[in-house]
């Protein structure tokens, strides 16, 4: 492990975690006591408004006190779309998890939303076009349609959505999305093949089952 000096050390070095309770002592390093008091008080205005970033911060605040650890993540999507005003809720997703994307459209028309869903290989476009050797397919020698993220967004963006819901796109094409949509965004699915769409199972087992997660050479490599 390569020694940090304190300039380097963040809110992943820090053991209390004092900003959360402060019931304890801030360390050393802390970026809290660190902070720009202009910085804060420009962000706490955003929230303090009666705009966009106001209305979010407190839909979402509302939602976590309410029914923290009562809801599932679909509901409490639900519970904060319904708490923005949003009416017309855009769905991004992967093609791979489109049945569960049905589901979720459902859903939000029970709730009595108007969903819109776009997946990820719109405009089908084999992945050459944009310089992907055959090499790098899945299945190379055949059709196989580049995934589409900010055309995904831009065809959001033109039917107008209140709220995109993100639903499995890849690492990466999800930062192109987030990139190009207008409407806010909040994610209901994280794509993780191997793990179930549950990335956070490979921290859970980083020194049992993923303890590969330890090899840096390996991660290096990558």
């Amino acid at each position: 492990m390569v020694k940090k000096s304190v300039a380097e050390l963040s809110c992943a070095d820090c053991g209390p975690l004092n900003c959360h309770r402060r019931d304890q002592k801030f360390p050393k390093f802390c970026l809290t006591e660190a902070v720009d008091t202009d910085l804060l008080n420009e962000t706490l205005e955003l929230y303090t408004g009666d705009g966009l970033d106001g209305r979010i911060a407190h839909a979402a605040a509302e939602v976590e006190g309410l029914y923290y650890g009562k809801l599932s993540r679909v509901e409490e999507t639900v519970a904060f779309a319904r708490r923005i005003g949003a009416q017309k809720i855009g769905v991004a997703s992967c093609v791979g998890l489109m049945p569960e994307a049905k589901i979720f459209v459902k859903v939000l028309e029970r709730a009595g939303f108007r969903p819109y869903t776009v997946a990820c290989k719109l405009g089908s476009v084999d992945k050459t076009a944009i310089g992907i050797p055959e090499e790098l397919k899945i299945k190379s020698g055949s059709f196989e349609g580049m995934c589409n993220p900010a055309l995904q967004a831009k065809a959001l963006n033109a039917v107008n959505t209140d709220l995109n819901v993100m639903i499995g796109l890849c690492v990466g094409h999800d930062s192109l999305f987030y990139r190009y949509s207008k409407a806010p965004v909040t994610t209901l699915v994280v794509k993780d093949r191997v793990l179930g769409h549950n990335p956070v199972a490979a921290l859970y087992t980083a020194e049992t089952y993923c303890s590969r997660l330890q090899d840096a050479e390996r991660l290096q490599a990558l």
